[in-house]
């Protein structure tokens, strides 16, 4: 199997988060020195492809992937549109869960779901609509997220105790265990305040008009 794209597919599930030289060396069975040239060979491989808007970054031993600063007024023009209309369905359901469930890791997110997040979650950080607010004290001391400012300068709302109350029903199925049931549950209550926003914005445009 090539390892290079065993590598690149690792950084591209980690996102935002990278994931470690020591973990990589691990999953796909070599030894540490081998993986550093590895990464060193794809980072040049990004750094000199002019078809690439991806670049490899490394803080210590851990490594993610970015995109490249040229790109950076496209992505800004993309990310400034109504969020119901610029971010997929599943980055609007991790947005619900992180609102209802902040603050959460990734592997938590993943688990009410049940896919995988990352994608998703570095969406939502891209549009600033979420944070990192510190991390677990747990194993890898992953990152925990929770809503961010302009989250709330978005929604229009002043504070979180605004948004719709959580059904009885997805309390009942967390007590329950039925984590991956949940989901649509925390989107449906946060689709009220979506919706109320998107009504807004939309009136707002035709006023500008």
């Amino acid at each position: 199997m090539n390892h290079l794209a065993e590598i690149e597919s690792l950084l591209y599930v980690a996102g935002d988060e990278g994931i470690a030289l020591a973990q990589i060396a691990q999953l796909i069975h070599l030894d540490e020195p081998a993986v550093r040239q590895l990464l060193e060979k794809l980072a040049n491989r990004y750094r000199g492809n002019t078809e690439s808007g991806l670049n490899l970054i490394q803080a210590e031993d851990i490594y993610k992937l970015v995109t490249k600063k040229e790109y950076a007024t496209l992505l800004k023009t993309y990310f400034d549109g109504p969020v119901s209309t610029s971010i997929s369905q599943a980055a609007l359901e991790v947005l619900a869960i992180i609102v209802y469930r902040q603050p959460i890791t990734r592997i938590e997110v993943d688990e009410v779901r049940g896919v995988q997040s990352s994608g998703a979650i570095q969406t939502l950080l891209a549009r600033q609509l979420i944070s990192e607010k510190g991390r677990k004290d747990a194993p890898g001391r992953p990152i925990l997220y929770g809503t961010s400012t302009y989250f709330l300068d978005y929604f229009g709302l002043e504070s979180l105790d605004e948004l719709p109350p959580l059904e009885q029903l997805a309390l009942d199925a967390d007590i329950d265990g039925s984590e991956g049931g949940t989901a649509d549950l925390y989107y449906r209550q946060f689709e009220q305040t979506l919706n109320e926003t998107d009504t807004t914005s939309e009136e707002t445009s035709k006023g500008e008009q």
